[in-house]
């Protein structure tokens, strides 16, 4: 049976499909348009099933759940624009996928859901998460639901738009909010693994996994990780958060592909560390630290792909 993956054209949902490919495992892909799919899913397109559908559209998925036997979620918007709310996405486009894999038939489900998400909490991106999950746990699929931290790697919009920016900055860089906000970067590779080991580990249904790299780190050392990656240098100038809002509401203004918002400054607040991490307690896993060759791909950012990027919102691959 097929296993449906939504946001398949999307950061998790590419490198998804093509692990699951190498495996010979059948796949569909969900996504909302055919150029950002041609440009990630290329290389396995005549490998899989490409169907187009738009999670805030419930009449939409009805075709793309036909014959499937799990279903991988992992459509959601970190920043909102064009009209996409955190509410109209993350939280009812979640509820209308599944849904419409329940009205299938399908009983597998896999939430990608976000570390620190409840749906209490001030932060309407993280609410949006929350009530999300909630509405999939208090189902009858048989879910599983994992909670990774700020994920790292190749067309990560997080690590790699520091990247970018430090192209653009002159010798000061912001150490935004003193550098002091907490993370516990975890490797794309990790999550994808973890999310196909859910897929046939039934002892995962009716969980909650966290997902950590193997070190927390701050956001201050995140920056001078970034730093040394791009073989450069900058003077690392503490900046409060407040300060930054004024000129965060400018880009989102001007700029149709702005790398911040001033909804993700409020997420410095909130801890984003994994006191107990699935990966090395459920999967036994080592995983992969956000340093050296890891984050070597930093490196690729040129300056036309950011000026692409913040001005004309273009995928970068």
């Amino acid at each position: 049976m097929t296993i449906l993956i939504t946001g398949a054209a999307g950061y998790l949902g590419n490198q998804t499909a093509k692990k699951l490919v190498a495996m010979g495992r059948p796949v569909r892909a969900l996504v909302r348009t055919r150029a950002k799919a041609s440009l990630r899913l290329g290389d396995i397109a005549d490998r899989i099933d490409i169907v187009e559908g738009d999670v805030t559209k419930p009449a939409s998925l009805a075709p793309a759940m036909r014959d499937v036997s799990a279903v991988i979620h992992y459509v959601a918007i970190a920043m909102e624009k064009g009209g996409q709310t955190y509410e109209s996405v993350n939280y009812q486009g979640t509820v209308n996928v599944l849904k419409a894999a329940k009205a299938a038939g399908v009983q597998r489900f896999i939430n990608m859901s976000q570390n620190g998400a409840r749906a209490d909490l001030p932060y309407r991106f993280l609410a949006s998460k929350g009530r999300a999950q909630e509405f999939v746990a208090a189902s009858d699929m048989q879910w599983t639901a994992l909670r990774p931290s700020a994920i790292f790697g190749p067309q990560d919009e997080f690590f790699n738009t520091f990247a970018r920016l430090l192209k653009l900055s002159p010798a000061v860089f912001p150490l935004i909010g003193g550098g002091k906000a907490e993370f516990q970067p975890v490797s794309v590779h990790d999550v994808v693994e973890a999310v196909i080991r859910c897929l046939d580990d039934d002892s995962t249904i009716g969980a909650e996994l966290a997902l950590g790299g193997p070190e927390a780190l701050s956001l201050g050392e995140i920056e001078r990780r970034i730093i040394e990656a791009l073989d450069t240098w900058r003077i690392l100038l503490p900046v409060p958060v407040g300060l930054l809002r004024p000129v965060v509401r400018v880009m989102q203004a001007l700029l149709p592909g702005s790398p911040v918002s001033t909804s993700l400054l409020d997420l410095l607040a909130v801890p984003n560390t994994v006191p107990d991490n699935a990966l090395v307690n459920r999967f036994g896993m080592e995983p992969i630290p956000f340093s050296g060759e890891n984050i070597a791909y930093l490196r690729d950012n040129t300056l036309s792909d950011t000026l692409a990027k913040f001005f004309g919102n273009a995928t970068i691959n």
